[in-house]
């Protein structure tokens, strides 16, 4: 998978049919006004596939719809998958499309990491197994519905997760004394102006913390929690695994550093 076709693993929400508004259930909370169960169209979900309150979003109490990222997964399932079919004229196989769904974001996320972790030179003893992994996956996400939902998604990820780890080790390697904060606490946590060069903060959950001014060149942010966390004047530039959605999370300003491939959230 070139840089390119990494634009395959982008949501495209014109070819889905609003997948995202169904299949995952939420509980009313500081992300959601409202609960809606699994399987359940959200109320705002129009027949046409859109959402009704889409640029009222954050005003209407619906963060958590602004930092989800399908990774291209819906217009998958949508377009290829289930070949056009729509799960409201399909209900038989409506939960069918949605168990896929969620099946196929995983898949779509370890593509994305799979294919950053290519473009990390210092990662290039694993790159020949690297490319393997991706290779393997994206055939994984051409298989048959029965096939995905018969897969263990669970070992595949932990295999995939093994060589992301290897490579974010080796990426990291020359910078000295890191911090390992891998799956921490780290909510509310002040660590402002903080040296978290190439610190391994995989998994952590960093909501709300306080990170201005703090120096997170080359760390793993990997799955990191960053709900709310205040970034200001924070330099991201070469996080590794860091997305686009966890950016959208957090709070930031001009001031907030990140690679090109990134951009500042239009609430910043």
């Amino acid at each position: 998978m070139s840089l390119g076709d990494r634009l395959t693993l982008r949501a495209d929400c014109h070819s889905c049919l609003g997948l995202c508004c169904v299949a995952p259930a939420f509980s009313a909370s500081a992300d959601f006004a409202i609960s809606k169960p699994a399987g359940q169209a959200c109320p705002h979900l129009q027949t046409d596939s859109r959402c009704g309150i889409h640029t009222r979003l954050r005003q209407q109490g619906f963060v958590g719809c602004t930092v989800y990222d399908c990774f291209g997964a819906g217009q998958k399932v949508c377009q290829s998958t289930f070949a056009g079919a729509h799960w409201r004229a399909a209900p038989r196989t409506a939960q069918q499309m949605f168990a896929v769904f969620a099946i196929m974001r995983d898949l779509h996320e370890l593509l994305w990491y799979l294919s950053e972790a290519l473009t990390l030179p210092a990662a290039r003893p694993l790159h020949g197994e690297l490319s393997v992994a991706l290779e393997r996956t994206e055939r994984l996400t051409d298989h048959t519905p029965d096939v995905l939902l018969a897969l263990d998604m669970a070992a595949h990820r932990r295999q995939v997760n093994d060589l992301l780890l290897g490579a974010s080790e080796l990426a990291r390697a020359r910078v000295r004394h890191r911090h390992d904060h891998r799956g921490a606490d780290l909510i509310g946590a002040d660590l402002k102006g903080a040296d978290l060069r190439g610190a391994s903060l995989r998994g952590a959950y960093l909501i709300g913390a306080d990170l201005r001014g703090a120096d997170l060149r080359m760390a793993d942010v990997i799955g990191a929690d960053l709900r709310g966390a205040d970034l200001r004047g924070a330099d991201l530039t070469g996080a590794i695994f860091l997305i686009q959605s966890q950016l959208d999370a957090a709070k930031g300003d001009a001031g907030t550093a990140v690679s090109p491939s990134l951009t500042h959230p239009g609430q910043w």
